[in-house]
């Protein structure tokens, strides 16, 4: 079902290295895959509704209502360095 050019190329996209058994395997592992699909192709699904999900999924959300924040101070003493009342931390991205 998949030919050598088609598991080169498949490699290719993928970045991977193979080596002459690792595509001979992975070419045997795809023909068997791409059976299971020829299968699925066969099965009757006349009268069998489409769907998304197997089951209905509901967002559970609750309302966003401000809670106990800290005062400044608080925050200012938890932190491991400040400067000039801020919250000093390490730099992440460098500038150019």
């Amino acid at each position: 079902m998949i030919d050598a050019a088609q598991i080169d190329h498949l490699a290719q996209l993928a970045r991977l290295h193979l080596t002459p058994e690792e595509r001979a395997d992975m070419g045997a592992d795809l023909t068997r895959v791409l059976g299971y699909f020829e299968q699925l192709a066969d099965v009757d699904t006349s009268g069998v509704e489409e769907m998304q999900r197997p089951v209905d999924l509901v967002n559970v959300l609750r309302a966003d209502v401000p809670g106990e924040t800290f005062a400044p101070a608080v925050v200012a003493g938890l932190a491991p360095e400040t400067q000039d009342g801020f919250i000093r931390v390490p730099r992440t991205v460098e500038a150019d």
